[in-house]
């Protein structure tokens, strides 16, 4: 007994003495930290970092992978696999069905039309040239979702929940500078919250954009930027591959005719940029490396100029990278587009690493990385490898919809369907004197049986808690005022659109588009490589746990014990 006694004692002195030291190495871990850095690939997924890993220098993509906690199995919990939706995830720690933001577009009850995700008339953008000025684009809109935008004013109003940029605000007493840019505007608004500022790439001049939300007038440091028009040095020039082709994978999935030409940038390398007055010249750009290259070149001016990580107040700054996302729109991510970007993706990710080691420290950078979403492949790629797939028309699935309303005694019951969402007439539903719940099951039934849809699931199921794993997506997906009344899944690898002006598109539950890379590097944190389950929703409340801070106020994920080990 008396041994056992001194057992325990020594035991429970030294468990103690470990967790004294393990408090005093996370303190002086924290207290080295100036700069959180987080980096967001738009539409990376998680396999793409093995596929072509042997294609990469030791300084990118491997040097976080090396040098950090890298999590290899993490996915997305929520249904709909958007831009604006993953990344306001990473932002905040929470699901859609809280922060509000439930796909790139979703359709305005009051206003009775589509809105886009971060539109607010009253925040017009600041004007860089006097073209804009005057109300007149140069560039043409290609993005999809951008399209249905009613208003060129942006801001972060409608997102729901508090981001960790927002507490690092709060906590730091508003001193931490705050910054989002990106090639997107909801890449960059959404990670920088309301307390941040933000900047995005415009495909109507070149510049990098802001909104009256951030700025009453742009620094001179981004005039000055702007005034060089760096992106129209590379007109009527060649985005050529960088290495000899046979050491790529995909090599001879160069020409594929299910793939987009974006009206003569051309399906095969080398692909011609326009000439300076090429209405898309500055879309060419964002699809290809140029895009991440322009945005490196804009965060170094920004890191320089506005004094990032340069005291012991940490700073923060986002970068959402979005060229990888848009060549897979256009070329898909089983394409030698898709190997090349990535490969360029890595090389300015070499560059971005060693600036920040000269003008801050990585010793004094915290580095998180992942991605907003994953990327199917094409269903013609697919089904030339022998699975069954194919595209769902829009239109086809409206008139099965409004044929089983008809069924009930409603015309034309469906008021407008933008993937995923199926929007019901409520006054119809209500002259008909229906029950709305038999009206939407009946529909959601209907489109269940139809070839391509795995499952159409009525808002009216997602008060129980009854389903699997695909409702439980969809439900943590649902808004009350912002959701549909149907969720439709389609099948894997089908497509919730025909083929438009791009080619490719994400948005499913299915693993393809759910699974993303997660990455912490900087002092104290192991390199390891861990493959159990996490999701990006524990990103937000590692990096405020890494920095001694309460976790964001709607987050619902957990710390990750690795990197705070």
């Amino acid at each position: 007994m008396v041994m056992l006694r001194i057992f325990f004692f020594i035991t429970a002195a030294l468990t103690l003495f470990l967790s004294g030291n393990l408090t005093c190495a996370v303190a002086q871990n924290r207290s080295e930290i100036r700069l959180v850095l987080q980096i967001t690939v738009d539409g990376l997924r998680a396999d793409l970092l093995n596929r072509y890993e042997t294609g990469f220098g030791k300084s990118g993509f491997l040097y976080l992978t090396k040098n950090g906690t890298y999590y290899t199995n993490a996915l997305y919990q929520h249904a709909n696999t958007e831009t604006i939706v993953g990344h306001t995830t990473l932002a905040t720690g929470t699901f859609p069905s809280e922060h509000g933001m439930v796909g790139n577009v979703w359709y305005d009850r009051e206003a009775g039309e589509l809105s886009y995700n971060i539109e607010d008339v009253r925040h017009p953008l600041l004007p860089t040239r006097e073209d804009v000025t005057k109300g007149e684009q140069r560039g043409e809109q290609v993005d999809p979702a951008q399209k249905l935008s009613r208003t060129q004013g942006r801001s972060p109003a409608v997102i729901l929940a508090p981001t960790f940029s927002d507490g690092l605000a709060a906590y730091y007493g508003g001193r931490s500078k705050i910054f989002g840019v990106s090639g997107k505007d909801r890449s960059a608004v959404s990670m920088a919250g309301q307390t941040g500022k933000s900047f995005w790439f415009s495909t109507d001049n070149g510049d990098f954009i802001t909104s009256t939300y951030y700025y009453k007038a742009y620094p001179d440091w981004v005039r000055e930027w702007n005034r060089q028009r760096k992106g129209e040095k590379f007109a009527g020039t060649m985005w050529e591959l960088s290495a000899d082709p046979s050491t790529y994978l995909l090599a001879a999935q160069d020409d594929r005719p299910y793939e987009a030409d974006l009206r003569g940038y051309g399906r095969v390398f080398p692909h011609r940029f326009g000439d300076v007055d090429d209405k898309l010249l500055n879309t060419q750009l964002l699809v290809s490396p140029v895009g991440d290259r322009l945005l490196l070149d804009f965060s170094k001016a920004l890191v320089v100029n506005e004094q990032l990580g340069q005291d012991k107040i940490p700073d923060y700054l986002s970068i959402s990278f979005s060229s990888v996302d848009a060549v897979n729109h256009f070329f898909g991510p089983s394409s030698l587009e898709n190997e090349e970007v990535v490969r360029r993706l890595d090389a300015t990710l070499a560059d971005l690493f060693a600036f920040i080691n000269n003008t801050v420290g990585l010793k004094h950078t915290l580095i998180v990385f992942s991605s907003d979403h994953g990327m199917a492949d094409m269903p013609e790629y697919m089904t030339e490898l022998g699975f069954p797939a194919g595209r769902l028309d829009p239109d086809e699935i409206v008139n099965k919809a409004n044929a089983a309303g008809k069924r009930l005694g409603i015309d034309e019951v469906v008021r407008f369907f933008f993937r995923p969402y199926l929007y019901l007439d409520e006054d119809k539903i209500a002259s008909a004197k229906l029950d709305p719940v038999v009206v939407k099951e009946a529909i959601a039934n209907t489109l269940t049986d139809t070839d391509g849809i795995a499952l159409a699931v009525p808002s009216s199921s997602l008060q129980s808690q009854r389903g699997g794993p695909l409702m439980e997506s969809v439900r943590r997906n649902y808004h009350l005022s912002r959701s549909g009344d149907i969720y439709i899944i389609q099948e894997p690898y089908w497509f919730l659109f025909e083929k438009g002006p791009v080619a490719n598109m994400h948005g499913s539950p299915w693993r393809y588009d759910t699974h993303v890379p997660i990455i912490f590097s900087g002092p104290g944190i192991d390199a390891q490589t861990v493959n159990r389950l996490v999701h990006p929703v524990d990103v937000a409340p590692t990096i405020a746990a890494f920095l001694g801070m309460t976790p964001p106020a709607s987050s619902r994920g957990v710390p990750l014990v690795e990197v705070l080990q």
